[in-house]
This record gives C-alpha cells, structure tokens and sequence, in this order.
C-alpha cells in the first residue's frame, strides 16, 4: 500500500475509533491496535505503542470538554490515577516478556468482555445515601441533566480504587486505556451515574497512558510515521463525540460498539492461538 493511502486508511480508522471511544468512554485503543494489526499488518507492539498515543489524543480531546460542560468528576478521576498510574507501569514493564500471541489472545478476551459489558449497563442510580469515606474525600458530585444539576453520592470507593490497579496492568500490558474496566469500577461498583463515569474515564485514560508511554517509547515501540496520523485521527474523531455526547443514543451506539469490537475480538483470538503469531 502506498504511503499516503496507508496513511489516510489509518487517520479514517483512527477517526471512528476516537469518535466511539469518546461517546463510550472506552477509549479508541480498543479498536485502533486490532484494525492496525489485522486489517493492515502492522506489528502488535508498534500497533500498540500507536495506540498509546491515541489514547492521550483521546483524553485531551474530549476531556477539556467534559469538565467545561460539568459533567467529568475530576476529583474522582486524579483519586482513582493513583491506582492506574501504578499498574500501568507495572504492566509496561511485562510488554518485553509477554510474547505476542498472549498479548493477542489477552486482548481479545479484553475486547469481549469491553463488548459483554457495553450491553449491560446498570441503571443510573442517584438514590443512593452518602458514604462517608466518599464525603471525607469530597468525591460526591452534580452533572446537568434535562431538569437542572442531579447530584449523586459515589459508593464503594475502596472497591473501586482496587479494580483500578488492575485497569492500569491492561493498559500499560496492551497498550489501551482500558476504559471498560474504568467505567465498570466507576459505573458498577460506585454507582456513579453513566454519562458521568464515560466523560470521567475519558479524562483518566490519557494520565493512565502517558504513565507507560515513556516506556514504550524508549523500547522504540512509538513510531513516529505511523503514530501520527492515528493520533490526528483519533483526535477529530474525540472532539466530535464530544460534541454529540448531550443527544447520543448511548444505547444505539453501544450495539454497535459491542458489534465491532466483538467481531475484532474473535480475529484477535483466532490469530493469538492459531494463526502463527509469534
């Protein structure tokens, strides 16, 4: 393929990934590593050194919007980085051992759990009473809804902080932002309401990512020519689901979501155990 056309394919793909990653808090790492890897036949680690950077075009993309328009809780989010802070240099440090087809195999399985919870999310729940860890810390927080501010009360918060660790191994190890688990901790487990968790998630991951970034750069895993347009890319495609996130059918889109990133975790897999990757 032609290097502009290669280029373009890549600034398109990254594009739809930071748009879905923005709306979803997910990230665009979950689907640019796979369609670099599978639909263009770029190395997993310099597949996932690209996406590393997505993922903090991502952030600060969108994550200057969502606290302008009051809906990221940035006192949950810098709480919470300290635990996947952590665990994202700790799983940058595996990325030298783990061989490639775990790698696969690993981030496949993290694409169909992405995709099972896209399709189970809980109901937002601001009923619930204050904890009193929560109200020390001063966690609790508003987000504007149709009728004015609604207030909610985080819960669970040394559950969450906990799972959080583990989200910042996957991050550092595969080189994503491991948004899902981010918005299972922060959605599942502390109650915070989902529009909420997805713009917090999405202010966090590009902290989580930069921690690792580092390393991958000095294994020489970023390459400049191909990080680029994926970063542009995914860049545009944040601040459009910025935009569009007061009126999104988070429903509709997470259907298609958990389409996309299923059938990529399938080939991911298939090619992890099977399909000689090394």
């Amino acid at each position: 393929m032609h290097v502009l056309a290669f280029s373009l394919t890549v600034f398109a793909a990254s594009a739809l990934a930071g748009f879905l990653g923005s709306l979803t808090g997910l990230g665009g790492g979950v689907i640019v590593t796979p369609v670099l890897t599978l639909l263009l036949g770029v190395d997993i680690h310099y597949a996932m050194g690209a996406s590393l950077v997505s993922v903090i075009a991502t952030s600060s993309g969108a994550a200057a919007a969502y606290v302008k328009e009051g809906f990221a809780n940035v006192r949950v989010g810098m709480f919470l980085e300290i635990a996947t802070t952590l665990g994202a240099v700790a799983g940058a440090h595996l990325t030298a051992v783990v061989p490639a087809s775990a790698l696969a195999t690993i981030f496949g399985g993290v694409l169909l759990y992405s995709a099972w919870h896209s399709l189970h999310a809980l109901p937002d729940d601001v009923t619930a009473p204050p904890v009193p860890l929560a109200v020390r810390l001063q966690l609790d927080g508003s987000y504007p809804g149709p009728q004015g501010l609604v207030r909610y009360h985080v819960q669970r918060v040394k559950a969450g902080f906990s799972l959080m660790f583990s989200a910042g191994l996957l991050s550092g190890l595969l080189g994503i932002g491991s948004g899902a688990m981010k918005v299972i901790a922060m959605d599942q487990l502390m109650h915070i309401p989902f529009k909420v968790s997805t713009t917090t998630s999405n202010f966090m991951i590009g902290v989580t990512a930069a921690a690792s970034a580092g390393i991958y750069l000095s294994r020489g895993y970023i390459e400049p020519r191909l990080a680029m347009p994926v970063m542009l890319g995914v860049l545009a495609g944040s601040l459009a689901g910025a935009r569009h996130l007061a009126g999104a059918q988070i429903r509709s889109l997470r259907l298609v979501f958990a389409g996309v990133i299923g059938l990529l975790a399938a080939e991911m897999i298939y090619n992890g155990l099977w399909g000689g990757m090394k």
